[in-house]
């Protein structure tokens, strides 16, 4: 592999092609009249400009190659183009004008940027969009999406679920980079501040192909802001109050970009006391949470590399019981102090007609959780008015820090007739070790390996994506005890226009996930869940096949997408209790068994002609986990509607003006394992409404957004304080306001 990588940079060295330049206009196809402020954007030079008032761009420093140049703006169907370069002659490109919002770019999946060239099926949403509907943090907001939850504790601690999978079945990437953070505890939640993240990108099924181990049902990729165009620079700064919590978080970034240099950085704070319900506050579901974020880009010929760090702090206070009622933000006994540094390095050389990626990352966890009986031997230490600095003189009961070294290589080969082709190699390095005076999981080293290659096949009628890949996992283990995983894995899509608005994906795919750490070798109390965990050194790997069929008719006023999977799990892990009890705490064991998980999604969105500011919006999605017994898999969301009714307006005061109101349902939930609860379905009611005004000549972004305004006492079947009939939070009303300079 290191003589591969050498030979292409020597490869590259050589031949130090000239730069380029494109230019050209764009109109509209109607009236031909020329468009401005649309923006040009190559995703794979991550390099955009803006059209002047007479449609025009120019766009310099340009690698020779082929590239997908993608113009976008709102009120227009966005158009995709290939190029090669270099090109002789303006671009002149026309735009159709359409009602339906303008399509976004896709980053996870390694071909196309734009989902309807796609053949996989990707959801994307913009963190601003989440945010006006008045998601408080990255958690709540991701059950905005259609086939995806979160198993939540309290309001601090959140983790994804995908169509009932969850934890290490479920692979995060920020920053281009696997996320590693001691994720395979329930009560551990993403650690990522949603401040400097512009989108989310949800693949659901297995995508091990792309991304190996822990992806078996899903990737959640978060995607960083963007540096600022050529020569140019911005900032902005603002926050949000949250009347339940009477919480806030405030952030402030500034992103420049001159010549071959461009640099961006982020600061947030984020502030919450104990939710409230219509009755009491849940005690302990404070926290804190800080958080940076940093970026510097160059650009020089056939190179480009940009280089980020993030580095999150937070305090989690861990609710076990209604106790005290307070308006506290200092968490109270138990509670987790994590702090998480992400670096990460994206580097791509431009050959002729093909390119190298290098990705690289470094992830340096480091988790205390601080419990009860610790409290009881240092009864004279803890007030509730002592300072955040005086309780972290306490020490950890558990105490573990997680390096992880990840690489990731892909080469785009010049492209072959029909035929385009990634190869590649990926591979990671973890360990773990233990520093509290409690121990749940191992000191351990986790080695990772992968290949891949994987083809994109375009037909005059249709398009086919087809790939294998190999993988191999070493878990060496303090206590002697030393596993080997390996597995083969390949996946096949087709994707057809079947008319001229109906296009019809089927994607066929198998995925696995090698027993985590935790579930192989744990032995203790995990305090945060309740129980007395132990592991199993014989368990397997767990080996999926997964079947999606994706239907979606698309016209000018009219969106409507059917989904719906079948996915067979073999040697499915899952936690069961024994019926012993060990220090006055329940055991549970790890055991497997085969399962399998159907269901789908179904929505709308209608823009009725010719009111094209009126939207409709409704989503219905579903999900059924069963082990090879007919017993239910547990934690598995409950069923559940969403119906919006939204209007968007332009006034001389106000740009981007919106309001909404939103009903989502959720049915009860009946089918459940073993040593769970039936959850009681429920009715929540959201509005909101805002907009852009102008504010010393700079803009000024206004929100304010209501959820569950009518004070409903419900539990969600995913709130792990659901076993003690703890209720999720009430009515909030959330006011955000940030201005751009």
């Amino acid at each position: 592999m290191k003589l591969f990588i050498k030979m292409i940079i020597a490869l590259a060295i050589s031949n130090l092609y000239s730069q380029n330049s494109i230019e050209g206009v764009v109109t509209e196809v109607e009236t031909n009249s020329k468009l401005a402020y649309v923006n040009v954007y190559i995703p794979h030079l991550e390099k955009g400009t803006s059209t002047n008032d007479n449609g025009g761009f120019v766009i310099n420093n340009i690698p020779t190659g082929t590239y997908s140049i993608i113009f976008s703006s709102i009120g227009y169907k966005t158009k995709s183009i290939q190029i090669t370069i270099p090109v002789n002659t303006p671009i002149k490109i026309q735009l159709i004008p359409t009602a339906i919002e303008m399509e976004s770019i896709i980053v996870s999946t390694p071909f196309h940027k734009i989902q309807r060239d796609n053949v996989m099926k990707v959801e994307h949403k913009n963190i601003s969009d989440l945010k006006t509907n008045g998601a408080i943090t990255l958690a709540d907001g991701i059950t905005n999406i259609a086939g995806v939850e979160s198993v939540t504790t309290g309001l601090g601690i959140g983790k994804p679920v995908i169509r009932g999978l969850s934890s290490n079945r479920v692979l995060v990437y920020t920053q281009g980079v696997r996320l590693e953070n001691q994720q395979f505890g329930s009560e551990h939640g993403l650690g990522v501040n949603d401040a400097g993240i512009e989108s989310i990108e949800v693949i659901k099924g297995p995508a091990s192909l792309l991304y190996g181990s822990d992806a078996l049902g899903g990737v959640l990729y978060l995607n960083p802001e963007k540096f600022a165009n050529n020569n140019t620079a911005s900032g902005d700064f603002g926050g949000s109050y949250f009347s339940n919590t009477r919480g806030f978080n405030t952030n402030a970034g500034y992103k420049s970009s001159e010549n071959n240099f461009k640099f961006l950085f982020r600061g947030s704070l984020t502030e919450h006391s104990d939710y409230n319900t219509k009755t009491y506050r849940v005690t302990n579901t404070r926290f804190r949470e800080q958080d940076f974020k940093a970026g510097l880009g160059y650009q020089k010929n056939n190179f480009k590399t940009e280089l980020r760090y993030n580095l999150n702090n937070s305090k989690l206070g861990i609710p076990e019981e209604i106790g005290e009622q307070s308006l506290n933000r200092t968490p109270l006994l138990p509670f987790q102090s994590i702090t998480n540094h992400v670096f990460s390095s994206k580097s791509t050389l431009f050959l002729n007609h093909s390119k190298l990626d290098i990705n690289l990352g470094y992830i340096y966890n480091d988790r205390k959780e601080f419990e009860d009986h610790h409290h009881d031997e240092h009864e004279d230490d803890h007030d509730e008015d002592k300072h955040e600095g005086e309780i972290e003189e306490l020490e950890a009961a558990l105490h573990m820090k997680l390096k992880t070294h990840n690489y990731d290589v892909k080469y785009y080969l010049p492209k072959l007739g029909k035929f385009e082709t990634i190869v590649g190699a990926q591979g990671m390095n973890q360990t773990n070790t233990n520093y509290g005076e409690e121990q749940l999981i191992p000191d351990a080293t986790t080695n990772d390996f992968g290949v891949l290659a994987t083809s994109h096949i375009h037909f005059e009628k249709l398009d086919i994506q087809l790939g294998a890949r190999f993988d191999n996992r070493n878990i060496n283990i303090t206590s002697g005890i030393n596993k080997k995983f390996n597995s083969f894995n390949g996946a096949f899509g087709i994707k057809k226009n079947i008319f001229k608005n109906i296009t019809a994906r089927l994607n066929l795919a198998t995925g696995f996930r090698a027993p985590n750490l935790s579930e192989l070798a744990s032995d203790g109390t995990h305090e945060g869940t309740n129980r007395y965990e132990i592991g199993n050194a014989n368990l397997k790997s767990e080996q999926n096949f997964q079947t999606d069929l994706a239907l979606e008719f698309k016209n000018e006023h009219l969106e409507i997408f059917v989904n719906g999977f079948y996915n067979s799990i073999n040697n499915y892990i899952f936690l069961s209790p024994n019926g012993n009890i060990i220090d006055d705490t329940p055991v549970f064991v790890y055991l497997q068994n085969d399962a399998k998980l159907y269901g789908g999604e179904f929505g709308l969105h209608f823009h009725p002609h010719p009111l094209d500011w009126l939207h409709f919006e409704s989503s219905f999605e579903t999900v059924t986990g069963k082990q090879n017994n007919d017993t239910y898999l547990p934690l598995i969301p409950a069923n559940s509607i969403s119906n919006t009714v939204r209007v968007e307006f332009e006034e001389r005061w106000i740009s981007k003006g919106y309001a909404f109101i939103k009903l989502r349902s959720t049915f009860d939930q009946n089918n459940v394992s073993g040593f769970e609860t039936n959850t009681n379905g429920f009715n929540l009611l959201s509005a909101g409404l805002g907009g852009n005004v102008l504010v010393f000549n700079n803009e000024l972004n206004i929100t304010i957004s209501g959820n569950n305004l009518t004070n409903k006492t419900y539990i969600n079947h995913l709130s792990r304080l659901r076993p003690d009939g703890i209720f999720n939070m009430g009515r909030n009303i959330t006011i955000g306001l940030n201005y751009y300079l």
